[in-house]
């Protein structure tokens, strides 16, 4: 079993995944109890072997007050009629815990993987939000369907097929984000955004954050309740021995993600184009063993935390603490010693103040 935990710098929202061995969908429900057993404020699950609002299902029939979340589910693949039915049957569920938070995937498996025409995710993801409460707002308060945009034309709804009110009927939504377009998108529509895992700190305050409040202020939203939620890189082990082989995974990641076109600008952020430009070429010649080597012990700690679990939490509260209202962790539970440690953890976390992030999302001085 292994949780992944949502370490929310205030609160404590957990997640549930298993990204290095194949998720037991059997033993969700259990693993959520247990988050909430052990104190922790939600879970969150990812789209990527399994369909995450079945997940959200299992978790939500075995708790009571677990805040739960999807961390994402792919947008574009799914009309926004379809989401939005997936996530009002969650609300009901749950009655009302469920955050709903969506991501654009890129271009390539928009195109390959889902065989649908890309357009700029952008505006599409704009009006994709806009259709999904739309829906919402009708099967709530009655209001005549009538979403007309250059993606979506939704515009019938018969009683058959219209779920009718809900107790719960506010859904938050959050958008996945690394550019600062999606972060001002964000800032117009949404209540939250999730950074990739390569926004650092620096990046999520300096780039990202101005974009969201550029966004909310062309809409004259307020940002008071927003909500920054990631998984960061995490190197964290047991020992100092065991943090070997994950400071070895992590190295690898950042390759990765440093040949990625999607999230150059965090890269560029940090002067690191050459880098980048590198990995970008070793990739396209699937040199993939060689990546690692190029990130550096410097490059390594600008992305990644690295510590034991003695001193994870400490870590992730320093890192994060202004810029994060919500931080995701993942740790092997094989014991009572492992439930201990996660029970630790949310109490570390609990104990740092949200103040400081807040200031940071409204733009105002510490």
């Amino acid at each position: 079993m292994l949780l992944e935990t949502l370490l929310p710098l205030g609160k404590v929202d957990p997640g549930l995944r298993a990204p290095e061995t194949p998720l037991d969908l059997h033993s969700i429900g259990a693993d959520a109890r247990l988050l909430e057993d052990l104190g922790y404020d939600g879970l969150v699950v990812e789209e990527t072997k399994d369909d995450p609002f079945v997940l959200m299902a299992l978790a939500a029939q075995t708790t009571q007050r677990l805040k739960l979340g999807t961390s994402v589910a792919i947008a574009f693949p799914r009309s926004p009629t379809v989401t939005a039915l997936s996530a009002w049957t969650i609300q009901k569920l749950s009655r009302g815990r469920f955050t709903l938070g969506l991501g654009t995937q890129v271009k390539a498996h928009i195109e390959r993987r889902y065989g649908m025409a890309w357009s700029p995710a952008g505006p599409w993801m704009r009006e994709y939000v806009a259709a999904v409460r739309a829906v919402w707002d009708c099967w709530q308060n009655g209001t005549k369907l009538d979403v007309k945009g250059t993606r979506y034309t939704i515009n019938l709804m018969v009683p058959l097929f219209d779920p009718g009110p809900i107790e719960h009927p506010r859904i938050p939504i959050q958008l996945a984000a690394v550019n600062a377009v999606m972060c001002q998108v964000a800032g117009e529509v949404a209540d939250g955004i999730r950074p990739h895992p390569v926004c650092t700190p620096s990046y999520i305050r300096d780039v990202m954050l101005p974009a969201v409040r550029a966004g909310a202020a062309r809409t004259g939203r307020p940002l008071d309740a927003f909500q920054v939620g990631m998984k960061p890189l995490v190197a964290a082990a047991a020992t100092e021995a065991e943090l070997v082989p994950k400071i070895r995974d992590t190295r690898a990641r950042i390759a990765f993600y440093a040949s990625t076109p999607q999230y150059r600008a965090a890269f560029t952020h940090l002067g690191l184009d050459d880098l980048a430009d590198k990995l970008k070429l070793l990739s396209r010649a699937q040199r993939w063993e060689e990546m690692p080597q190029h990130i550096s012990d410097d490059v390594l700690h600008q992305f990644v935390t690295v510590a034991t679990y003695d001193d994870i939490a400490r870590k992730l509260t320093e890192r994060f603490g202004d810029v994060v209202t919500h931080c995701e962790f993942s740790i092997a539970v094989k014991n009572d010693a492992d439930r201990e440690r996660l029970r630790g953890l949310a109490k570390d976390i609990q104990s740092q103040s949200l103040d400081r992030v807040r200031r940071t999302i409204l733009g105002k001085a510490a």
